[in-house]
């Protein structure tokens, strides 16, 4: 019965992760489908901007997530960082 409680937590934790992923990805096709415009209006520009963004909060959160994990710590502690903070980051 234990490996079916940890089992269950397993599968918890990597349904939360792809729930990330699932967001990362529909970010992404909206930032090549703003992008191939010819001439995007400025609100599509904004728009860009704003899934940039976005899109550097999501891939933070799932780092954190997976270094929490990682080192024995719940991925549910990570959080939402500020754009900010994750527009510093290069790599």
């Amino acid at each position: 019965m234990r490996h079916a409680i940890a089992w269950s937590f397993v599968m918890e934790q990597r349904r939360t992760e792809q729930t990330v992923l699932g967001h990362i990805d529909r970010l992404v096709k909206e930032e090549h489908r703003l992008e191939a415009m010819a001439a995007p209006a400025d609100a599509d520009r904004a728009r860009l901007a704003e899934v940039v963004i976005e899109l550097d909060q999501c891939w933070d959160l799932l780092r954190q997530r997976r270094a929490l994990r990682e080192f024995g710590k719940d991925p549910d502690g990570a959080q939402v960082r500020p754009p900010a903070t994750v527009e510093k980051y290069t790599g």
